[in-house]
Protein backbone atom coordinates (compact mmCIF):
# COMPACT_ATOMS: atom_id res chain seq x y z
CA UNK A 1 0.00 0.00 0.00
CA UNK A 2 2.67 2.54 0.97
CA UNK A 3 5.06 4.05 -1.47
CA UNK A 4 8.10 6.22 -0.95
CA UNK A 5 8.89 8.18 2.18
CA UNK A 6 7.59 11.68 1.47
CA UNK A 7 9.00 13.38 4.57
CA UNK A 8 10.04 13.16 8.20
CA UNK A 9 8.33 15.79 10.35
CA UNK A 10 10.10 17.46 13.26
CA UNK A 11 8.23 19.56 15.82
CA UNK A 12 10.06 22.74 16.82
CA UNK A 13 9.32 25.57 19.22
CA UNK A 14 10.91 28.23 16.98
CA UNK A 15 10.37 27.65 13.28
CA UNK A 16 12.56 30.56 12.13
CA UNK A 17 15.52 29.38 14.23
CA UNK A 18 15.11 25.76 13.09
CA UNK A 19 14.84 26.81 9.44
CA UNK A 20 18.00 28.89 9.78
CA UNK A 21 19.81 25.93 11.34
CA UNK A 22 19.03 23.82 8.27
CA UNK A 23 19.66 26.69 5.81
CA UNK A 24 22.69 28.33 7.39
CA UNK A 25 24.45 25.55 9.26
CA UNK A 26 23.62 22.58 7.03
CA UNK A 27 23.35 24.47 3.73
CA UNK A 28 19.94 23.06 2.80
CA UNK A 29 17.26 24.63 0.62
CA UNK A 30 14.33 25.61 2.89
CA UNK A 31 10.88 26.71 1.73
CA UNK A 32 9.01 29.76 2.94
CA UNK A 33 6.76 29.23 5.99
CA UNK A 34 3.19 28.17 5.28
CA UNK A 35 0.37 28.38 7.83
CA UNK A 36 -2.04 25.45 7.85
CA UNK A 37 -4.85 26.48 10.23
CA UNK A 38 -6.84 23.27 9.60
CA UNK A 39 -3.88 21.28 10.99
CA UNK A 40 -2.86 23.82 13.65
CA UNK A 41 0.70 24.24 12.36
CA UNK A 42 3.02 26.49 10.45
CA UNK A 43 5.44 24.48 8.36
CA UNK A 44 8.54 24.73 6.20
CA UNK A 45 10.08 22.00 4.08
CA UNK A 46 13.77 21.24 3.85
CA UNK A 47 14.50 19.73 0.43
CA UNK A 48 16.96 16.84 0.31
CA UNK A 49 18.02 14.77 -2.70
CA UNK A 50 15.99 11.72 -1.62
CA UNK A 51 13.18 13.12 0.59
CA UNK A 52 12.18 16.17 2.65
CA UNK A 53 12.21 17.24 6.27
CA UNK A 54 9.11 19.09 7.48
CA UNK A 55 9.64 21.50 10.37
CA UNK A 56 6.42 22.13 12.32
CA UNK A 57 5.63 24.96 14.71
CA UNK A 58 2.35 25.28 16.66
CA UNK A 59 -0.30 27.56 15.17
CA UNK A 60 -2.93 28.51 17.70
CA UNK A 61 -3.74 27.25 21.18
CA UNK A 62 -5.34 23.99 20.00
CA UNK A 63 -2.38 22.89 17.92
CA UNK A 64 -1.46 19.22 18.35
CA UNK A 65 2.17 20.32 18.06
CA UNK A 66 1.79 22.46 21.22
CA UNK A 67 0.92 19.34 23.21
CA UNK A 68 3.85 17.46 21.70
CA UNK A 69 6.23 20.30 22.60
CA UNK A 70 4.83 20.46 26.15
CA UNK A 71 5.95 16.83 26.55
CA UNK A 72 9.15 17.34 24.50
CA UNK A 73 10.29 20.95 25.03
CA UNK A 74 13.37 20.52 22.85
CA UNK A 75 11.22 19.28 19.96
CA UNK A 76 11.78 16.06 18.07
CA UNK A 77 10.54 13.72 15.40
CA UNK A 78 6.77 14.02 15.22
CA UNK A 79 5.69 11.77 12.33
CA UNK A 80 6.66 9.95 9.15
CA UNK A 81 4.77 10.57 5.92
CA UNK A 82 4.40 7.89 3.25
CA UNK A 83 2.85 8.28 -0.18
CA UNK A 84 -0.06 6.09 -1.25
CA UNK A 85 -1.46 5.86 -4.78
CA UNK A 86 -5.13 6.04 -3.66
CA UNK A 87 -5.83 7.52 -0.24
CA UNK A 88 -9.52 6.53 -0.24
CA UNK A 89 -8.63 2.90 -0.96
CA UNK A 90 -5.90 3.05 1.71
CA UNK A 91 -8.42 4.34 4.27
CA UNK A 92 -10.85 1.52 3.46
CA UNK A 93 -8.10 -1.08 3.71
CA UNK A 94 -6.81 0.34 7.00
CA UNK A 95 -10.30 0.54 8.53
CA UNK A 96 -10.96 -3.07 7.53
CA UNK A 97 -7.70 -4.06 9.25
CA UNK A 98 -8.72 -2.22 12.44
CA UNK A 99 -6.29 0.69 12.16
CA UNK A 100 -7.50 3.98 13.59
CA UNK A 101 -7.51 7.06 11.38
CA UNK A 102 -7.28 10.20 13.49
CA UNK A 103 -9.77 13.07 13.33
CA UNK A 104 -13.01 12.35 11.57
CA UNK A 105 -11.43 9.55 9.54
CA UNK A 106 -11.62 11.44 6.26
CA UNK A 107 -8.72 12.94 4.30
CA UNK A 108 -7.92 16.63 4.69
CA UNK A 109 -5.82 18.80 2.44
CA UNK A 110 -2.18 18.73 3.57
CA UNK A 111 0.79 21.05 3.15
CA UNK A 112 1.35 19.95 -0.46
CA UNK A 113 -2.28 20.54 -1.45
CA UNK A 114 -2.95 16.79 -1.56
CA UNK A 115 -5.26 14.66 0.62
CA UNK A 116 -3.70 13.32 3.83
CA UNK A 117 -4.72 11.23 6.84
CA UNK A 118 -2.95 10.49 10.11
CA UNK A 119 -2.89 7.04 11.69
CA UNK A 120 -2.92 6.42 15.43
CA UNK A 121 0.61 5.80 16.75
CA UNK A 122 -0.58 2.96 19.00
CA UNK A 123 -1.50 1.04 15.85
CA UNK A 124 1.93 1.58 14.22
CA UNK A 125 4.64 0.66 16.73
CA UNK A 126 4.44 4.00 18.55
CA UNK A 127 4.90 6.09 15.41
CA UNK A 128 2.46 8.70 14.15
CA UNK A 129 2.05 7.97 10.44
CA UNK A 130 0.78 10.38 7.81
CA UNK A 131 -0.39 9.06 4.46
CA UNK A 132 -0.42 11.43 1.49
CA UNK A 133 -2.00 10.84 -1.91
CA UNK A 134 0.84 10.49 -4.42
Amino acid sequence: MIGRLNHVAIAVADLAAAAELYRGTLGARVSEPKALPEHGVTTVFVDLPNTRIELLEPLGERSPIAGFLARNPDGGIHHLCYEVPDIEAACRQLAAAGARILGDGRPKTGAHGKPVVFLHPKDFAGTLVELEQA
